[in-house]
């Protein structure tokens, strides 16, 4: 384990990184929120169609 080589690294990638503008931070939040409202329907149905079945929720 070099921590000199590890911070060098981290380093650099910092130096790269930029924060991204509105057009970019919005496109990457809608499809976020996408992700979670789909993930949110799939756990309802899913608990909804494990009411019906006998030894369910």
């Amino acid at each position: 384990m070099d921590i000199k080589y590890d911070l060098s690294s981290y380093t650099r990638v910092l130096k790269l990184a930029s924060t991204p503008d509105w057009e970019e931070f919005s496109q990457i939040a809608l499809i976020a929120g996408a992700g979670i409202v789909l993930v949110g329907i799939l756990g309802f149905l899913i608990a909804f169609v494990m009411g019906f079945v006998p030894g369910g929720l």
